[in-house]
């Protein structure tokens, strides 16, 4: 067992490797993120939304899902900065710099946007799940249901009707975007599948996915600022 952990989170191949799992499993959550989210643009007063997010809450397994979640953002973001600074200690350069000119500027700052992406998860859960979490949100009640919900549908709507609130949000969906950009085919590229057949389709899926799926999560502020 101690020969796994070792092999993992100590050695570099290992460290590479924990780095693009955590990634990967980052990428497929943030599609069912923003699935349950788009739910807020139903026409319905909040009830779809907030029936999802009772579901993501009560759910064993998804539970179980969320926990792991979190632990792979922590792992994922301290695995980064430790890979960061331990190759600018051993080499001058930043992480994921390779020895050649043509190294793009995003490859060049993964660490520091990634850090930027992982204080804007902690102002996120603070804003909207710790307050569902601490039972700090009004109740409703949906006919059909034997239970009634936390309304999260509201205190998101009113955070959005902010401004600066939905300019935040967006300027982070753009950072978001840089880091799956170089991230997503690196995350392939690390693990090996790395093939001149399917290579460049990973890329262009990679590049596909950095450009929608955070403009799906910006479109939802935009959307709630101009019409509520």
């Amino acid at each position: 067992m101690s020969w796994i952990i070792n092999f993992l989170f100590k050695s570099s191949i290992g460290q590479k490797i924990v780095m693009s799992l955590s990634g990967l499993f980052l990428i497929l959550f943030l599609v069912v993120h923003l699935l349950g989210n788009l739910q807020i643009l139903a026409s319905d007063g909040g009830k779809a939304f907030n029936v999802y997010a009772y579901f993501m809450t009560h759910n064993p397994l998804v539970k179980i899902i969320s926990y792991t979640l979190y632990l792979s953002i922590l792992i994922h973001t301290l695995q980064g900065l430790y890979l960061y600074f331990n190759n600018r200690k051993a080499k001058g350069r930043s992480y994921a710099v390779s020895s050649s000119s043509g190294t793009s500027i995003l490859s060049r700052y993964m660490a520091q946007i990634g850090t930027v992406i992982f204080i804007f998860i902690i102002i996120h859960l603070i804003q909207f799940w710790l307050k569902m979490k601490m039972g700090q949100l009004p109740i409703v009640e949906y006919t059909g249901y034997d239970h009634s919900f936390q309304d999260l549908y509201q205190p998101v709507v009113e955070a959005y009707k902010e401004l600066w609130m939905v300019v935040f949000y967006v300027v982070c969906m753009i950072i978001v975007g840089m880091h799956l950009w170089h991230g997503f085919q690196s995350s392939f590229q690390s693990l090996g599948i790395n093939h001149k057949k399917y290579t460049p389709l990973i890329q262009l899926a990679g590049k596909a996915y950095a450009i929608l799926v955070p403009l799906g999560f910006a479109l939802i502020p935009i959307y709630i600022y101009l019409n509520h």
